[in-house]
């Protein structure tokens, strides 16, 4: 099987990578993953930007924790799948306040083919919400750029940690062909 991936990138990662950017972000730590390609892209290819790839989700809340006791901001980029994997140390965002930005590249919503993807995509918001993790929803590109800044503000400068939720019907489902 092949994935159908046709057709002009989407805009919308590079409002996020400026919005990163005017909130002097300096690390971007992440899981490889399609949804995030472009965002990801960006982060390798800007000098002011350091982009680190991660084995595993949780490795990423404790590079935010040390990027934040070093005086650095950062974001932690990954799909819905990997957020089961957090629960457990993002009890360090809650009992240390730290500031905490997290975008999720969400599967297992629209038009989703694989059906190992469905229980976490569902769960993915009360998961962080058990971790009293604040979080935003993005359905349309014109919605990236208003909900990363707004979120962005809340981590950075209130200290709530947040995470943005990038839907599927955004980030587009997945297509394989035979």
């Amino acid at each position: 099987m092949q994935s159908d991936d046709s057709g002009p990138g989407p805009a919308w990662p590079a409002d996020i990578h400026d919005v990163l950017r005017g909130f002097d972000v300096t690390q971007v730590a992440y899981v490889p993953d399609g949804g995030h390609a472009e965002l990801i892209r960006r982060a390798h290819d800007d000098a002011a930007m350091r982009a680190i790839p991660l084995t595993t989700e949780e490795e990423g809340v404790a590079l935010l924790a040390g990027a934040w006791l070093g005086g650095a901001r950062g974001v932690l980029l990954m799909q819905s799948s990997g957020v089961g994997n957090c629960v457990n140390m993002l009890s360090l965002v809650r009992t240390c306040r730290m500031p905490f930005l997290a975008l999720v590249t969400m599967r297992g919503e629209w038009g989703e083919f694989n059906p190992w993807q469905v229980p976490m995509g569902a769960a993915t918001e009360g998961a962080f919400a058990l971790m009293q993790i604040r979080t935003m929803r993005a359905d349309t590109p014109d919605a990236v750029r208003p909900t990363v800044a707004a979120a962005a503000q809340m981590a950075y400068l209130a200290e709530i940690p947040v995470a943005v939720l990038l839907s599927q019907r955004l980030i587009g489902a997945k297509v394989f062909v035979k």
